[in-house]
């Protein structure tokens, strides 16, 4: 039996197989680079051993040092998680070369379905019906096509083709990001499905020859080919399910599948399907298959056992389910900037209503899966997903509708995520039907609006002042019960300025009267007027503005009565950032000085870097004539290749960062200049 388990990987990952060796008595071993010392993986493991490296990201990767934190903890098993190491042949033999046990499939299986293109030609010939795919660009007739890299997969190294002329820049991309994610750079091209759901089934092995199916799991709902929202047991057209089990319980046979799978195809409009891809690991989304299962099914629990050589049950009623289940990726990125993955300190992190963690629920209920509490710092060396979040109840619109309200009231501070377009897409009408496929996104770009409206943020900044009024005069030295402002003869009003969440100037203008109640009141964002504002607002209510009453103001709450309608506005401020998240939606403030320092200005068309990353290619020169929407040049952070576009027609003035030099945010990547200017 398995005595002290290493779990060679990270985050929500290592806290996923954690909580099931908690329950199974079974000791635990973490590893972690310097940049995860103090993550919370590593504080709920009995052991944890530094792995050092190069690069925070690098350290994961090296087998040898994994080998040896497992020797100097005393483990006698390994768990790979279900990413770096654990699709890796090498890594796989090299564990059990070392004598220990290795929870998941043999490296011969790993290995064969490693290489995408050997396994489908192996699936094929096991009756595992296939998309037509090419190696060589020059056999490429008919398109839409989709690049793919073979060594890998999540998105990255793949690119969707719909023109001759484009495949080539496509190819060679692909193959840059396939070989920075998974070190292998090759990469295939097979026959792109319009409208294609992404649909997959969950297989277990033992070594005994048993292969069993749990289910399936609709994952149609991607962004840059990556799932953000996956359910079980889908909404499928009637006899299918029985036919993706066959198909997938075949694959699994064909090649003497051993613990947790997964058989991934793309379901055509027509009905038909094609086999994507076998990933030989446990999946992201396993979750939403765990609670579904009438007898609540802990599939880490099963990896365990079946690596301790026990047999699956021999009569099982796995594919029978109750209720749905639905599971979204809760990420850190950027919506303003072309969601690209966000990094900060994680101030607040609150899921309401979450019934259990890492566990099977008995009845409905939410579940939550992550790698991060308030206080963690998002990084830039890993993958963006801070958490999942996982809704069962009865019916699919139920669970729909338990998860959007759990999400929309989170609390979520200090780094950007995808909550609102979690929530858009949950609440959208087509979801609802389960009108759903790959494109969806595409399709549907309303969902990417926030959900707090663009009318309602000057009430967030009022609620955000109104708290940082209350908070000073409550930590006031002396006369801490006057209201905040007050005068015998009114004057000026008060004043805040902030800066909203898209990024403009927003000013706020109040006055209480002596009972502390909300005289008047007026908004101003730097995309107006402000003058003509300020002469047209002289009381509340005016100039568009809703009428306010204030209810009540502290610190970190404020009710606010908006034409006879109650709103509770609950605010959380550290330093000069104020969150507040109200019944609209939630909005990032920063509160400006009334008296601020003079700063240093960049140059006039400088382009700054999003986020800390590598330029890979520089695409132009110093004097050449760029339109706006030219390539300048590339910037991989975060294993994703993030281009940089000129904003407008000018000539390249500047190029300070050469191919090859590390950038932090705010570092100055380009200058262009307009051709009139200079």
């Amino acid at each position: 039996m398995i005595d002290r388990l290493l779990v060679a990987n990270r985050g929500e990952i290592a806290r996923r197989v954690f909580a099931t060796c908690r329950a199974m008595g079974v000791q635990t071993v973490a590893v972690h680079s310097d940049a995860d010392a103090d993550a919370p993986f590593v504080a709920e493991a009995d052991q944890a051993v530094r792995l050092p490296g190069a690069t925070p990201a690098e350290t994961y990767l090296r087998a040898d040092l994994i080998l040896d934190a497992a020797r100097r903890s005393g483990a006698d098993a390994v768990h790979p998680g279900y990413g770096f190491l654990a699709e890796n042949a090498e890594f796989a033999a090299a564990v059990t070369d070392a004598g220990l046990v290795w929870v998941g499939p043999p490296a011969k299986v790993i290995a064969a379905m490693g290489d995408k293109l050997a396994a489908k030609a192996l699936l094929a010939e096991a009756g595992v019906p296939m998309l037509p795919s090419w190696t060589d660009t020059d056999d490429v007739a008919d398109f839409p096509v989709l690049v793919k890299a073979s060594a890998g997969g999540g998105g990255r190294g793949m690119r969707i083709v719909r023109t001759a002329d484009e495949l080539a820049e496509a190819v060679a991309s692909a193959r840059r990001e396939a070989a920075a994610a998974f070190g292998d750079g090759t990469v295939f091209i097979e026959r792109y499905v319009e409208r294609g759901r992404h649909v997959e089934v969950q297989i277990f092995g033992d070594t005994h020859g048993n292969v069993h199916v749990l289910g399936v799991r609709e994952c149609s709902i991607q962004r840059r080919h990556q799932k953000i929202i996956e359910e079980a047991p889908g909404d499928l057209p009637p006899g299918l399910h029985d036919r993706l089990h066959e198909t997938a319980m075949a694959a699994g046979r064909a090649v003497d599948y051993v613990g947790a799978g997964t058989v991934e195809f793309l379901l055509a409009p027509t009905g038909e399907f094609f086999f994507l891809e076998m990933n030989t690991r446990l999946q992201v989304e396993h979750p939403v298959t765990e609670l579904v299962t009438p007898v609540g099914l802990d599939l880490v629990r099963m990896q365990l056992l079946v690596a301790e050589g026990a047999p699956l049950p021999a009569h099982h009623h796995y594919p029978a389910t109750r209720g749905y289940a639905i599971e979204v990726r809760l990420c850190a990125e950027e919506p303003a900037q072309g969601w690209r993955p966000a990094t900060g300190t994680l101030h607040r992190f609150d899921v309401p209503g979450v019934d259990r963690e890492f566990g099977w629920i008995q009845r409905a209920g939410l579940r939550l899966d992550s790698g991060v509490v308030a206080g963690s710092v998002v990084g830039v060396h890993y993958d963006s997903l801070l958490a999942k979040v996982i809704a069962v109840a009865p019916t699919r619109s139920e669970a729909t509708r338990a998860l959007a309200g759990a999400l929309a009231r989170a609390e979520l501070h200090g780094v950007a995520t995808n909550r609102d377009l979690l929530v858009r897409v949950l609440r959208s009408p087509e979801f609802a039907a389960a009108e759903i496929d790959t494109g969806f996104l595409d399709r549907h770009p309303e969902v990417f609006t926030p959900l707090l409206p663009a009318d309602q943020v000057p009430l967030t900044a009022l609620a955000a002042a109104l708290a940082g009024a209350a908070h000073r005069r409550a930590t006031a030295p002396v006369l801490a019960g006057l209201p905040s402002g007050w005068r015998n003869v009114p004057a000026v009003p008060q004043v805040s300025r902030f800066v909203g969440p898209d990024g403009d100037e927003i000013e706020i203008r109040y006055r209480l009267d002596r009972t502390g109640r909300l005289a008047d009141w007026s908004s101003t964002s730097a995309a107006e007027d402000s003058a003509e504002r300020r002469a047209a607002t002289d009381t509340a209510g005016s100039a568009g503005e809703p009428t306010v009453a204030l209810v009540e103001a502290t610190a970190d709450r404020v009710v606010l009565d908006v034409d006879g309608v109650r709103r509770t506005y609950r605010v959380h401020r550290v330093g000069s950032a104020v969150f507040v998240d109200g019944p609209g939606g939630a909005a990032s403030l920063i509160e400006l000085p009334r008296l601020p320092l003079p700063t240093a200005a960049v140059a006039a068309g400088s382009l700054l870097a999003p986020l800390p990353g590598a330029v890979t290619r520089v695409h132009v020169q110093v004097g050449q004539r760029v339109a706006a929407g030219d390539p300048l040049l590339t910037l991989e952070a975060m294993k994703l290749e993030h281009p940089v576009l000129a904003p407008i027609d000018g000539v390249v003035a500047e190029l300070p960062v050469p191919a090859g030099g590390q950038v932090q945010t705010g570092a100055v990547l380009a200058v262009i200049e307009e051709e009139d200017a200079r």
